[in-house]
């Protein structure tokens, strides 16, 4: 497997590798000791599978406290998958990093804990997976606008669906900074 560092520091992009032929397809999506020789050292405690229709965009969503490290994949279809720094004092604080995962390429996406994780299916319909390195707390559950000008992700989609939660979420400089994770280098 190749582990890719990306534009923001702690959001890493994993290529597994792929074993093929006439048959189908092998591949491993996790193994303990071989991601964390790699470098992702982490305890999983919940994984989750959704299923989504085109246009659908689910999140940004982060949860405070308690935050949420997710390696994410698309096990079927292909969605546009965005990590955003919202972590008051980074250097990096706002920026986002987006990559296309697929049912073709098998590439994962480890967001740490601390950003804002959210996707939108560009295929007719997505299975996407996520191990999580905490449980759900929808009581500490955050929504980021997907359209945050300040933010200003370049989804590849105009007019997405999204859930009410979804809609009512807020713009990065709405939050109270109690509310956000702080920086700790």
């Amino acid at each position: 497997m190749m582990i890719e560092t990306t534009t923001l520091p702690g959001v890493l992009l994993i290529k597994p590798d792929v074993f093929g032929d006439a048959r189908g397809f092998f591949l491993e999506t996790w193994n303990r000791q071989r991601y964390a020789e790699a470098g992702l050292d982490k305890d999983f405690v919940q994984d989750n599978v959704s299923q989504s229709r085109q246009g659908i965009l689910r999140g940004l969503h982060f949860q405070n406290p308690r935050p949420q490290g997710k390696l994410v994949q698309a096990l079927k279809g292909v969605v546009f998958d965005v990590a955003v720094d919202i972590r008051v004092g980074s250097p990096t604080f706002g920026q986002w990093y987006g990559v296309t995962l697929s049912e073709e390429n098998h590439w994962q996406l480890y967001v740490p804990e601390n950003f804002a994780h959210g996707f939108c299916v560009l295929s007719e319909t997505a299975l996407f997976a996520y191990k999580c390195t905490d449980t759900y707390n929808p009581s500490a559950e955050f929504s980021l606008r997907w359209d945050d000008p300040d933010v200003g992700i370049q989804w590849p989609i105009d007019s997405p669906q999204l859930s009410a939660k979804d809609q009512a979420g807020k713009l990065l400089k709405e939050f109270p900074t109690e509310a956000l994770p702080v920086y700790q280098p």
